[in-house]
């Protein structure tokens, strides 16, 4: 063999292993992104296991969440209790519509807390004061998408196609 041959035959070597190495880097890449995406939508599960799991323990905090909302005879404490609860919530959306929107978890994970906010809890002159004020933190398209999801409708419950729809067309 001349040293021509030689040459070119660990060039392809070397080429190969560069493409071996690229193509294992990719799948990594692709696991790793996979162990996110589930640890994100972990996280966000263990949140609302966490808020169901105090109201199964803490009475007062199930007498809090049990109380009538929109009744005018709320103490200034209780206000300041559903205000706050009613903001816990309103970040708890704005995330997980964040996460949801770059792909990092699943959709189904903002199907859910919608479906909780159109139980009522939004419904009420208190919390739509709370949205009024931080909905000034939220770019256009969130706005309208969540306004028509929580306002607009008389459902109790989201169809899972029409946040589908409604989250797809607030990406564009």
């Amino acid at each position: 063999m001349n040293s021509e041959v030689i040459i070119i035959i660990v060039q392809i070597i070397a080429a190969l292993g560069v493409v071996v190495s690229v193509v294992y880097l990719a799948v990594q890449i692709h696991q790793q992104n996979e162990i996110t995406k589930a640890q994100f939508g972990h996280s966000l599960t263990q949140r609302v296991y966490e808020r169901y799991f105090a109201t199964t323990k803490d009475s007062e905090f199930s007498e809090f969440l049990s109380k009538d909302w929109s009744r005018h005879d709320l103490t200034d404490t209780e206000q300041w209790r559903v205000t706050m609860f009613i903001i816990t919530l309103l970040v708890d959306i704005f995330d997980v519509y964040e996460k949801v929107k770059k792909g990092f978890v699943d959709e189904k994970h903002l199907v859910m807390r919608m479906n909780a906010l159109k139980f009522g809890t939004m419904k009420t002159d208190l919390a739509r004061s709370v949205w009024d004020y931080w909905k000034l933190s939220r770019d256009e398209d969130f706005i309208k998408w969540f306004e028509s999801e929580v306002f607009d409708s008389n459902d109790t419950m989201v169809d899972k196609d029409i946040v589908s729809s409604g989250l797809k067309s607030s990406l564009r």
